[in-house]
């Protein structure tokens, strides 16, 4: 008998899209290798060429005219995409999606963005039999990801839920099983065994993500990061920026043994370990990951919309702040001098486990029919809870 067979479609915009695809393809692998995963940018997939094109339009519109988009985002909140819209969309840049399907033979399709979930259900619109989950990647719900012919929801909180349902989804049809990270941030692992790992000095340690497309923020915040240098080690990680990073380098400011300056990088999870404060943009993905990881978070530059629904949900839980030099020295002091309020807001955030990080995982499949390997689970959360044990004594005064 054949492998179960998902299918992950996902479009690039921002990095956070195609992350989660890839990241809850790796937990389904992992809770049970009999299930195989596939993820497909569809349309850089079916339109190499033009889909380039089109991501960096809309790249240089987010860092050049971010109200417009959020203007965009808001008048259109309400609405999802229409069968004209899905008509053109499919003729332009989707034709031969129905190909890909019929030669992948998927028994599951989840899509994480809403243009390939609105070209999905128009095929299950016109015949096509496979089940369509759609996986919101942020703790918002833009109605542009809503579909009649989406089978489920995963969405990220009840609110996100109730959402959905007040635009007429029924509550059946909505599963929270909250957004799904890499294995790699199912765990946590010693901060003074990785800084040594990564080549990083034992001292208070803040990483600084300029998020997938490296975006970064104002001169006086700049000023309030790299005034204290002596005492603090900032670990400066813009993304696939190349010329940001070639820059800041050749910059004297940055030319001090406590500053590393990194591109792309596939060790983000041990960076957060290493670090005692992350500093980044509030992507869905990148939240989840801090949160998962217990990390004290501050946001900058929030992209007008689903971004600043994310800051909102995270600051009003107080497990993030707005980013602001009067936030940055705050924060600079309670590293420098481990204070009471500092050991307080870590235990918190590591008591802070609203969903486990292999529940969006095990519950999909759940769903397929295909549980997870429950001796797998037992196995992360015992070593989850004894990093919590360990990191609870250290902290006690």
């Amino acid at each position: 008998m054949r492998k179960k067979r998902v299918l992950l479609f996902s479009e690039g915009f921002g990095t956070g899209h195609t992350g989660a695809a890839y990241a809850l393809a790796e937990g389904i692998k992992l809770l049970n290798p009999d299930v195989q995963c596939r993820v497909i940018e569809l349309g850089k997939f079916l339109n190499p060429t033009v889909a380039p094109w089109i991501l960096s339009a809309y790249r240089k519109t987010v860092s050049s005219q971010p109200k417009l988009v959020g203007m965009m985002y808001k008048t259109q909140y309400h609405k999802s995409l229409n069968r004209l819209t899905k008509l053109a969309l499919h003729r332009i840049f989707y034709t031969h999606a129905s190909q890909v399907i019929e030669q992948l033979r998927p028994d599951l399709i989840i899509c994480t963005h809403p243009i390939p979930a609105a070209v999905i259900s128009r095929l299950k619109r016109r015949g096509l039999k496979v089940p369509l989950y759609t996986l919101i990647t942020d703790y918002d719900a833009h109605g542009s990801w809503v579909n009649d012919e989406a089978n489920r929801y995963l969405v990220s909180t009840s609110r996100v839920k109730s959402i959905l349902t007040g635009r007429g989804v029924p509550s059946e049809y909505v599963t929270v099983t909250g957004i799904p990270v890499h294995p790699k941030f199912w765990e946590r692992s010693n901060k003074k065994l990785l800084r040594k790992e990564l080549g990083l000095a034992d001292m208070p340690t803040v990483l600084i993500m300029g998020g997938g497309w490296g975006l970064m923020f104002g001169k006086d915040v700049m000023h309030s990061l790299t005034s204290r240098m002596d005492e603090i080690q900032l670990v400066f990680c813009m993304g696939s920026n190349d010329k940001l990073v070639a820059k800041m380098q050749a910059n004297p400011l940055f030319r001090h043994p406590n500053i590393r300056i990194i591109g792309y990088t596939s060790e983000i999870n041990k960076l957060m370990d290493a670090s005692d404060l992350l500093i980044t943009k509030p992507g869905g993905m990148t939240c989840t990951e801090g949160q998962a990881k217990g990390i004290p978070m501050l946001f900058y530059k929030a992209i007008p919309g689903q971004e600043e629904k994310n800051c909102q949900y995270f600051v009003e839980l107080g497990l993030a702040e707005v980013l602001d030099p009067a936030i940055v020295n705050k924060w600079f002091s309670l590293l420098l001098h481990e204070d009471s309020s500092l050991e307080e807001q870590r235990r918190r955030r590591l008591a802070f486990d609203r969903h486990q990080p292999h529940h969006c995982a095990a519950t999909v499949l759940e769903l397929l029919g295909k549980p997870a390997d429950e001796a797998m689970i037992e196995s992360r959360a015992a070593a989850r809870a004894q990093h919590r044990t360990e990191e609870a004594v250290y902290l006690t005064p």
